[in-house]
């Protein structure tokens, strides 16, 4: 006698069913990984960065009749950390380190190579994704504040202009006899996957006053 295996007709269905459940499994694990990753960064950095700035601060506290020590400001190294960028009236704060590389942006906003840094006189150029720190990027409004804290100083921005740009648009980066701050994401913000426009914040610089290029700017 022989036996025959009968497959019951939903047998497809409920592999297919399987198969797509692991796939929305390994989808939320590489997701959940990302965000956890992301956010022990951020809080690492953060936490490093305040500690660093006290120390600074105690020093110039104890010692009221030296001046400090200033130096030029030189080019950081490939994901260097730079600094905390905030827009306060979002409750947006974020850590900002050198580069726009995947790895770079997967954890911080990026400081785009080659444009000036907060203290340098100049357009300072920044970027992140829409999907992650600047999210909150699609309620700013002209006049809102940015500010830009760095182990030179703190520096604050004021917004000018919000500009929609095609993706190789590099003009919105180019230098500036004005000190200027320029933050660049995806747009639109919705959209699923690799977004076709690019949303630019164009903001002045408003204190403190920044010296003239070539002037050493920053601390020790």
């Amino acid at each position: 006698m022989r036996l025959r295996m009968i497959i019951p007709a939903s047998a497809p269905r409920t592999l297919l069913r399987c198969f797509l459940l692991a796939v929305a499994i390994a989808c939320l694990g590489t997701y959940a990984y990302a965000y956890l990753e992301r956010v022990l960064y951020q809080a690492h950095e953060s936490r490093a960065f305040d500690q660093a700035q006290d120390r600074a601060a105690a020093v110039v506290a104890s010692s009221p009749g030296i001046a400090p020590i200033r130096r030029a400001v030189r080019s950081p190294f490939p994901t260097a950390l730079i600094g905390r960028l905030s827009v306060p009236r979002l409750h947006l704060s974020a850590m900002v380190r050198e580069g726009v590389g995947r790895d770079t942006l997967q954890l911080a906003i990026g400081h785009i190579p080659a444009t000036a840094l907060p203290g340098q006189a100049g357009n300072v150029g920044v970027a992140g994704h829409r999907d992650t720190f600047f999210r909150e990027l699609k309620n700013l409004r002209t006049e809102d504040e940015i500010e830009f804290s760095t182990s030179d100083g703190d520096f604050k921005y004021v917004v000018d202009s919000l500009l929609i740009v095609e993706p190789d648009n590099v003009a919105v980066l180019a230098p500036s006899s004005e000190n200027l701050l320029t933050v660049v994401t995806c747009y639109p913000f919705s959209y699923i996957g690799a977004a076709p426009k690019r949303f630019v914040v164009r903001a002045r610089q408003v204190s403190p006053p920044t010296p003239m290029v070539g002037h050493v700017s920053s601390w020790e």
